[in-house]
C-alpha cells in the first residue's frame, strides 16, 4: 500500500490552500493509524509527519509511547527521528519518561559517535532531577571522549543538568577545569567551557578568580570574536573583586576597540568596560580618561556613520551608562543625541530622552528643551490638521483644499513626520518639567522663558481621555487621571510662589491660558482641563497685581458654568470672590451713583452665576457657592440702602465691601511647604481625634430632620432672597485676535533653535516687544532696521549725497546728530534723554526654599540664579535588576554551591555512588526476602487459629502439567483423608473464579511447604469435589 511521506504531506498542504484545516485533520487520522503499525519504517515516517504538524500547533503528546518505540530502533535514521520527537513532545512531567531512562543510559555508552550525540542533545529538553541523578555517571566519562564534538556537547548538557541538580557541578568541575587548562584542547570545546563559566560567573564570581590568567591568555591569543565577547563579559564580573585586573585589561581592550571591524564585539567591549567599573573612580586615572574618550568617539560613530537603528539603540544604552561617570564627555555629543530624538523608532526616542535628561545643564537646557518643544509642536499641528480634515467634509471646497495643499511647500516637514502617541507626548512633557525644575531650578536662568514654555505646553498638551459621567462623579472632584495639563499648572503655580520676581509674568500667563481655553472650546462643551485649578488659584492669590481686575473677573464668571472638574470649579469660585473683593473694596474710590450701579450689577451677576451651583453634587463646591451667595445677598442689601455721594454730601462705601469681604482673604502669605513637614507636626496634648466634637450630634441631627417650618412664618427677607432677580444682559468681552500659525521651517542649528519653531506667534511677538523695550537704549544692541524708526536716516542720506562715500557718518557723535535733528525739526525723535523711559533693571532672581520643620528631613535648597554653577548633575544610579534565566529554571541553588569544597568528603565520586547503589539493591532484596518469610509465617498462624486465610494466600499463575485425571483424583482423596486424620476441624480455602478455581496446598501445623506445588494444583470438573488445602 502506498503511504504518504513528509514531502507528500508538504505538497498536499500547499495544494489545499483555503482548505488546510480539513486536510490536516485527514493527515492526523492517517498518522494515528500508521504509527500503531509494527513496521518501524512506517512508524518513523508517521512520527516525522506528526513532528511537522506539531510545529503548526497540533498536539502529539498522545504518541509518547510510540516515540519511545522509535527511539529504541537499532537503525540510526529511525532512532534520530525518535529522539527528535522526544525533543518536540516530551516534557519533564511526561509519564513515559521513566521508561526512557535505561534507553538513554544505553545510548550514552554506545560505540558510535552519532548515537552518543542523540541522547546528549535530547537531555537538556527533558531533564528532571531524578533523571539527572541517573544519567550523570554516564555523561561524565564523555568529557574524555576522543571526539571534540562529544566533549563540547557533554559540557553544555552538564550545565543544563546543573540547573535542576546542582551537585552536577561539583562532580564535573575537576574535569571541566582540566579541559580548560589543556592548551591543546579543541577551540570549540574551550569556547563551550568559557560559555558555561560565563553563565556561572555572575552567580559566584569568587570561584573563578583563579582562572583569570588562563582566561586572559585566551582573550589575547584567541581570534574568535564570539569567545572574546564571552570573556569580556566574564571579566566584567571579576574586576570588582580584583581591582588589579583593570590595569591588566586596559591594553588589550583598547586594542580591540581600535582595530576590530565587528560592531558586536565593539559594543560588548565598551559595555564590559562600563559594567566592570573600569571607567569608575580610582587612584590610577591615567588610562581611564583615554579609554573613556575612545569609547565615546566609537559610540558616536555607531550612531552617525552606520545609521543602523539597532546600533543606535545599543549606543544610546552605552551612553546612558557612561553619563554617570563621565557626563562632560557625553555632553559633547549633544548634536548626535538630539538627532536621535527625532528618530522614527519610538524606542530610540525614549532612550535619547533618558540620556538628555541626565546630561542637562544650565548651558544646554534651552537647546534641549527647544528641540523637544519643536517636536511636540509639530505633532500637535499634525493632530489639528487631521482633526480639521475629518471634521470638514465639504465637497465643494475639496478641489481648492487639494490645490492649496499641493502649492504650499511648508507642510512637507509636518507631513513627513510620523504622528506621536499621546503616551509619548505626555512622557516628553514630564521630562521637560523635570529637567527645568530639578534641584530647585538650579539649571534655569531665564524664568520668563520658562513661563512661556509652560504656556506653550498647555496649548500642545494632549487632551485627557474621556470617561463616563458616573466615573466623573465618583472621582470626588479630581481631574482626569491622564491629564498632564494639571501638572503643568502646578509647575506654573510653584514658580509663582517661589520666584517673587516673576510673579506678575506668571499672573499674565494664567490670564492667557484661561482666555485660550475659553476660546478654543466649542460653545456648550465643558472644560475638563486640570490646568484650570492652578491657574485660577494664581489669579485669586495674586489678584493685587492684575492689570485689569474687572476684565479678569468677567473671564472667571464665564468659565465657571463650563468647568467640569469639581476641584477646579472650587478654586475658580474662590478666585472670583478674591478678585471681586479687590475690585469693590477700594476705599479710595468714591461711592458715586455710577460706582454704586456698577458694583450692584457686578454682584447680581456673581450671585446669578453662583446660585446655579448651590445644589452641586460636590460638597466643597456647594459649600462655597452657598456661602458666597448669601454673603453677596447681604452685601447687595447693604449697598442698596447706602446713598451715593454727591458734591455736597460724602458717603462712605459700605463696610461689607471695604472691610468684611476683604478680611476673609487677608492674612499670612502662602509659601511652599516641604513634603515631609506635615508628619513632624506635634499632636497637641489632650487631643483625641476619635472623640466626637459634639456628644449630642445624633440627637441634633434627628431633631433637625423632624423640625418643620410653617409656611406663614416666612418674612420679607426670605421672600426677597428666594425670588430670582431679573436677568441682566451682560456684554461679553471681544474675542482675542488669534494670529495665524506660522510656518514650521526646519531648524538650521541644533544649538540655538529659533523661538518661532516651538512657540506660537502671539508668544513670540510678545517676547520680541519685551526684548526691544528692554534693549532700546542699550548702545551695544544692534536693532533691526524695519522695526524701529531711526532719526539719523534722512541726515545720513543728505550727507551721503553731498559729500560722497568718503565721509563716515557713523563716526559722527550722537550729540551732534541730536542737534541736527532739532534744526531739521523732526518732532518724533526724543530731544531730551531724561524723558525717555528707562528699561526695567534686571532683577535678582531668588528662589524661595520650601518651608520645613526642624526634624522633617531634607528640604529644597535655596537657589540664587546669579550664583548658579555650570556643572552637570549626573543621573541617579539605576537599580540593577537581577538577571533571570532564559530557560525559565530556578537556578538560585547554584549560587550557594561551592565547586571546590573544604572537605574531601563533599567531593562527588561516581565509583562510590555505583557501589552504594549495588549495596542498596542487595539490601532491598534481603528486606524483601525477610518480608515474605514473615508473611508466610503469619499465614500459618492464622490457619492454625481457624482464621479464614483466603485473602492472605499468595497465588502465582503457573502452567498446569498434563497429569492423568486418575492421579489428580487420587491426590484429592489423599488430601481428604489427611484432613480427617490430622485435624479435628477441617479448614477449607476456596476462591471462586467464574468456572475455574485454583488451590495451593500447605501443611497444617508442620510449616513445610509441599514440594512440587505445581503438581498439587487441581483443575476440577463441574461436579467434582471442591479442592482444599491439605496438610
Amino acid at each position: 500500500m502506498f503511504e504518504k511521506s513528509l514531502y507528500d504531506l508538504i505538497r498536499g498542504l500547499r495544494s489545499h490552500k483555503g482548505n488546510e484545516k480539513e486536510y490536516i485533520q485527514n493527515c492526523l487520522k492517517e498518522c494515528r493509524s500508521e504509527i500503531r503499525s509494527q513496521d518501524l519504517d512506517l512508524k518513523a515516517t508517521a512520527l516525522l509527519k506528526l513532528i511537522y504538524l506539531e510545529m503548526f500547533g497540533h498536539d502529539m503528546s498522545w504518541a509518547s509511547f510510540n516515540v519511545l518505540e522509535v527511539m529504541a530502533s537499532p537503525k540510526y535514521h529511525q532512532k534520530r527521528v525518535g529522539y527528535l520527537g522526544a525533543i518536540q513532545s516530551f516534557r519533564p512531567d511526561t509519564e513515559v519518561l521513566m521508561l526512557a531512562t535505561n534507553l538513554l543510559k544505553k545510548d550514552l555508552t554506545a560505540a558510535s559517535t552519532t548515537t552518543i550525540a542523540l541522547p546528549i542533545v535530547t537531555l537538556p529538553h527533558v531533564i528532571t532531577p531524578s533523571l539527572a541523578l541517573s544519567v550523570l555517571p554516564d555523561i561524565l566519562p564523555r568529557l574524555s571522549h576522543t571526539s571534540p564534538a562529544i566533549r563540547k556537547k557533554s559540557i553544555v548538557t552538564l550545565y543544563r543538568l546543573a540547573l535542576v541538580y546542582p551537585e552536577t557541578l561539583r562532580a564535573a568541575w575537576p574535569k571541566i577545569k582540566e579541559r580548560l587548562m589543556d592548551r591543546s584542547e579543541d577551540p570549540s570545546v574551550t569556547a563551550a567551557i568559557v560559555n558555561v563559566i560565563c553563565e556561572l560567573g555572575w552567580r559566584r564570581p569568587h570561584d573563578f578568580l583563579s582562572l583569570a590568567p588562563r582566561l586572559f591568555e585566551l582573550l589575547v591569543d584567541s581570534g574568535n570574536n564570539w569567545l572574546a565577547i564571552k570573556l569580556i563579559k566574564l571579566f566584567a564580573t571579576l574586576t570588582p573583586l580584583e581591582p588589579r585586573l583593570v590595569r591588566k585589561l586596559l591594553p588589550p581592550l583598547t586594542e580591540i576597540i581600535q582595530t576590530t571591524p565587528a560592531m558586536s564585539l565593539l559594543y560588548e567591549c565598551i559595555n564590559g568596560i562600563i559594567q566592570g567599573g573600569i571607567l569608575g573612580s580610582g587612584d590610577d586615572t591615567t588610562g581611564k580618561e583615554e579609554i573613556a574618550s575612545l569609547c565615546v568617539s566609537k559610540l558616536r560613530s555607531m550612531i552617525m556613520v552606520d545609521g543602523d537603528p539597532n546600533l543606535k539603540y545599543v549606543a544610546l544604552l552605552a551612553f546612558n551608562k557612561i553619563v554617570d561617570t563621565h557626563p562632560w564627555l557625553v555632553a559633547q555629543q549633544e548634536d548626535v543625541i538630539l538627532e536621535c530624538i527625532d528618530s522614527a523608532d519610538i524606542s530610540i526616542r525614549i532612550k535619547a530622552l533618558d540620556l538628555v535628561q541626565g546630561m542637562v545643564s544650565n548651558d544646554n537646557l534651552v537647546s534641549i528643551v527647544s528641540r523637544l518643544m519643536r517636536q511636540l509642536k509639530l505633532s500637535s499641528a499634525i493632530d489639528r490638521k487631521n482633526g480639521a480634515n475629518t471634521s470638514s467634509s465639504n465637497p465643494e471646497n475639496s478641489d481648492e483644499d487639494d490645490l492649496e495643499r499641493t502649492i504650499n511647500p511648508t507642510q512637507r516637514a509636518t507631513e513627513q513626520m510620523p504622528p506621536l502617541p499621546d503616551d509619548y507626548r505626555v512622557d516628553v512633557i514630564n521630562r521637560v518639567l523635570n529637567m527645568c525644575s530639578q534641584n530647585n531650578y538650579i539649571h534655569l536662568n531665564d524664568f520668563e522663558w520658562y513661563i512661556d514654555i509652560l504656556t506653550q505646553l498647555v496649548r500642545i498638551a494632549p487632551m485627557p481621555r474621556k470617561t463616563n459621567d458616573m466615573d466623573t462623579i465618583v472621582a470626588a472632584g479630581r481631574s482626569e487621571p491622564g491629564d498632564i495639563s494639571e501638572k503643568i499648572g502646578n509647575e506654573l503655580r510653584n514658580v509663582a510662589v517661589k520666584v517673587q520676581a516673576v510673579r506678575s509674568a506668571c499672573l499674565q500667563a494664567a490670564e492667557i491660558i484661561s482666555t485660550q481655553l475659553k476660546s478654543d472650546a466649542p460653545t456648550g462643551h465643558p472644560l475638563n482641563q486640570g490646568v484650570l485649578g492652578p491657574v485660577a488659584w494664581i489669579i485669586g492669590e495674586y489678584a493685587t497685581e492684575l492689570e485689569a481686575p474687572e476684565d479678569t473677573l468677567g473671564l472667571l464668571l464665564q468659565l465657571i458654568p463650563r468647568i467640569a472638574s469639581s476641584e477646579s470649579l472650587a478654586a475658580t469660585l474662590q478666585a472670583a470672590m478674591k478678585v471681586f473683593s479687590l475690585t469693590a473694596g477700594d476705599e479710595l474710590t468714591r461711592w458715586t451713583s455710577e460706582h454704586k450701579s456698577k458694583i450692584l450689577l457686578l454682584m447680581a451677576r456673581i450671585v446669578h452665576t453662583f446660585e446655579t451651583l448651590t445644589l452641586h453634587p460636590n460638597l466643597e463646591v456647594q459649600e462655597r457657592a452657598v456661602e458666597f451667595s448669601e454673603l453677596l445677598k447681604l452685601t447687595v442689601e447693604a449697598a442698596s440702602a447706602q446713598e451715593p455721594s454727591t458734591e455736597l454730601v460724602h458717603q462712605d462705601t459700605p463696610l461689607l465691601l471695604t472691610q468684611a469681604i476683604p478680611s476673609l482673604f487677608l492674612g499670612w502669605e502662602l509659601k511652599s511647604v516641604a513634603a515631609g513637614a506635615q508628619k513632624n507636626v506635634p499632636v497637641p496634648e489632650g487631643l483625641d481625634l476619635d472623640e466626637p466634637i459634639n456628644p449630642n450630634l445624633n440627637f441634633l441631627l434627628a431633631s433637625a430632620e423632624s423640625m418643620s417650618m410653617p409656611a406663614d412664618e416666612g418674612d420679607e427677607f426670605d421672600t426677597y432672597y428666594y425670588q430670582r432677580p431679573a436677568a441682566t444682559s451682560i456684554a461679553s468681552e471681544p474675542a482675542i485676535t488669534r494670529l495665524a500659525d506660522e510656518r514650521s521651517d526646519a531648524v538650521g542649528s541644533y544649538q540655538q533653535p529659533t523661538e518661532e519653531s516651538y512657540l506660537d506667534a502671539d508668544i513670540v511677538a510678545r517676547r520680541k516687544l519685551e526684548r526691544l523695550e528692554k534693549n532700546r537704549d542699550d548702545p551695544f544692541y544692534i536693532q533691526e532696521t524695519g522695526s524701529i524708526q531711526r532719526s539719523s536716516t534722512p541726515i545720513h542720506n543728505i550727507l551721503q549725497n553731498s559729500n560722497g562715500p568718503d565721509l563716515d557718518v557713523d563716526s559722527i557723535p550722537i550729540m551732534e546728530l541730536d542737534l541736527d535733528k532739532l534744526s531739521v525739526g523732526m518732532s518724533h525723535a526724543p530731544t531730551k534723554l531724561s524723558k525717555s523711559p528707562r528699561p526695567k533693571p534686571r532683577q535678582r532672581i531668588v528662589i524661595a526654599a520650601d518651608e520645613n520643620l526642624a526634624s522633617s528631613g531634607q528640604s529644597t535648597p535655596r537657589n540664587d540664579s546669579e550664583n548658579d554653577s555650570g556643572t552637570i548633575i549626573s543621573k541617579a544610579a539605576r537599580a540593577k535588576r537581577p538577571k533571570q534565566s532564559v530557560l525559565g529554571i530556578d537556578s538560585t541553588s547554584i549560587g550557594r554551591l561551592t565547586l571546590e569544597g573544604d572537605a574531601e568528603s563533599n567531593a562527588y565520586d561516581p565509583e562510590a555512588q555505583r557501589r552504594e547503589e549495588a549495596e542498596m539493591a542487595q539490601a532491598m532484596k534481603e528486606v524483601e526476602r525477610l518480608r515474605l518469610e514473615m508473611q508466610r509465617a503469619n499465614e500459618r498462624i492464622q490457619v492454625a487459629q481457624g482464621v479464614d486465610a483466603a485473602g492472605t494466600v499468595v497465588r502465582k499463575k503457573k502452567k498446569t502439567t498434563g497429569k492423568p485425571k486418575k492421579k489428580a483424583s487420587a491426590a484429592t482423596a489423599t488430601a481428604d483423608e489427611s484432613i480427617g486424620e490430622g485435624t479435628a476441624e477441617g479448614v477449607t480455602t476456596v476462591k471462586p473464579k467464574k468456572k475455574k478455581a485454583k488451590a495451593k496446598a500447605v501443611d497444617n501445623g508442620t510449616g513445610d511447604v509441599l514440594a512440587g506445588a505445581g503438581e498439587n494444583i487441581v483443575k476440577p470438573k463441574k461436579k467434582a469435589k471442591r479442592p482444599v488445602e491439605t496438610g
